[in-house]
């Protein structure tokens, strides 16, 4: 092999290796296992419910859908159809601070007495008003369920489950991951989740990215083929 081709694709292996680096998605996205501890109206009861967040662009916001993979709560008596609604509200952190609202639908199948209440999906929608990164955090769940409410909260400090970086004031931003699957509506308070959130968006960030990187990396490579070749003749 001749030192020009050696060189051509050195290059090329080069500017491959920087797509990687540089494409990183700007988040992350963990399954975070929080211990609800609930006051019901027939005394305290709990359990650990693993909870994943996600995010996906929606308008000037993002909708965020909080997902629950165990019941955390249970009833003396047989919920059914429709009898159970339930809300939660996530925690901001990081570059901004504050409170989003999620909610879902009521349930859609009877519940069974003395048996965990299986939370529906949760979603709210999220509008940044600062750059940086922010973090989304398990918070207060509430249920409401004929006519009582019970609320169980978060005694195990939880760490994130979604971490993003955003831009504000109408900005573009960073990639973002997500978890399991989507909900319904809500609001936010005091904070602005994310140009569109998911694995999509991370790859057609990379995919741009890269396509820019290859288009000069072929532009190199050329220059230096030309270059040999004047030099040969």
């Amino acid at each position: 092999m001749s030192n020009q081709k050696r060189t051509t694709l050195a290059l090329a292996a080069a500017l491959a290796g920087s797509i990687v680096v540089a494409g990183a998605p700007a988040a992350y996205a963990e399954v975070v296992d929080v211990n609800y501890q609930c006051v019901t109206p027939i005394g305290p009861k709990g359990a650990v419910s693993p909870i994943d967040i996600k995010g996906v662009k929606s308008g000037d916001g993002y909708k965020l859908t909080m997902s629950f993979q165990k019941g955390v709560s249970s009833s003396p008596v047989e919920l059914g159809k429709g009898a159970m609604n339930p809300s939660a509200v996530i925690e901001l952190g990081g570059a901004e601070e504050g409170k989003v609202q999620v909610s879902g639908p009521a349930n859609a199948e009877a519940i069974p007495a003395n048996t965990p209440i299986k939370i529906s999906d949760l979603s709210g929608t999220y509008t940044p008003k600062k750059s940086g990164k922010v973090t989304f955090t398990a918070g207060v769940l509430t249920i409401k369920a004929l006519g009582t409410t019970t609320t169980c909260t978060p005694k195990n400090s939880p760490g994130p489950s979604l971490e993003l970086d955003v831009q504000g004031a109408g900005g573009s931003t960073g990639g973002s991951t997500g978890g399991s699957t989507g909900g319904s509506s809500g609001g936010s308070t005091g904070g602005g989740e994310l140009p569109r959130t998911g694995p999509l968006d991370s790859a057609a960030a990379l995919g741009t990215l890269g396509g820019t990187v290859l288009l000069t990396g072929a532009a190199g490579v050329l220059w230096l083929t030309r270059r040999g070749q004047r030099s040969a003749g």
